[in-house]
């Protein structure tokens, strides 16, 4: 593996780095027990609690970033909402416990977006970024076909081929979605053992001939959405710097 080959304080830093920037999304996992199906039925109903923990750090990321990630931001809520009132309410591609779309949900996946952006653009991982692209897809692969092998998860594997296809000639959003792949991963692993949210057996509850583990494995690949929106958003609202942006690339090439 060609992560091996990066030394080791630059190693330490890339470990530091993910740690700071999205170790600590990891911990709000931990915190999605609070919205549980034990919690709720032998406590109490707490989902309005987490939804003001994720405001609220939110909110602290918001006022750290730079403009443009702040922006990125926003955008991200926005077109969150439409997303998961489309497929978790529209399509019933999958169901909250309450039957709801809880403010978190939306909220978490701006702040998802913000953490990984700053990780990809951190100096020393994108000076090792081929390195570290490759660990990621190997840890990918690995992940999805155990999946595939153990729990049917047929809906997972075609979505996880797509996003390695859908990167194979954008190398440079690999680093960037390899990291929201994973960390995606494990939000939902926390999120449906928890209950918070489930996935039906098959895709979509239609397709028959595409059986789904609860959470199936790829689901990252529906974040390409998310990311494409952002940037369209971005772009139109600042027009004139994107043409100069696209004029110095292809006077530079």
């Amino acid at each position: 593996m060609r992560i091996l080959s990066v030394p080791k304080e630059d190693l330490k830093q890339i470990i530091a780095i993910f740690n700071r920037e999205i170790g600590r999304f990891v911990f709000f996992v931990f915190v999605l027990f609070f919205d549980s199906i034990y919690f709720s039925e032998n406590v109490t109903n707490s989902q309005i609690w987490i939804n003001i923990l994720m405001l609220a750090g939110f909110f602290k990321m918001y006022f750290r970033f730079i403009p443009r990630v702040k922006e990125l931001m926003i955008y991200a809520v926005i077109l969150g909402f439409g997303g998961e009132y489309l497929f978790s309410r529209g399509l019933s591609m999958y169901a909250y416990r309450l039957e709801n779309v809880p403010l978190y949900v939306p909220i978490g996946h701006a702040a998802l977006y913000g953490r990984i952006f700053m990780f990809s653009k951190a100096a020393v991982v994108r000076k090792y970024h081929k390195e570290v692209e490759q660990f990621f897809a190997i840890i990918i692969g690995v992940f999805a076909t155990i999946y595939l092998l153990f729990f049917t998860d047929v809906f997972g594997f075609f979505m996880t081929i797509c996003v390695f296809l859908l990167l194979w000639k954008r190398p440079k959003d690999r680093l960037f979605f390899y990291a929201m792949y994973i960390l995606v991963a494990i939000l939902e692993i926390g999120g449906t053992a928890f209950g918070c949210w489930q996935w039906p057996n098959t895709a979509f509850e239609v397709f028959s001939f595409l059986p789904s583990n609860n959470p199936p494995s790829g689901i990252s690949l529906f974040y390409f959405l998310l990311d494409i929106g952002c940037f369209v958003m971005y772009t139109q609202r600042h027009k004139l710097t994107w043409a100069r942006l696209k004029s110095i690339r292809r006077n530079y090439t």
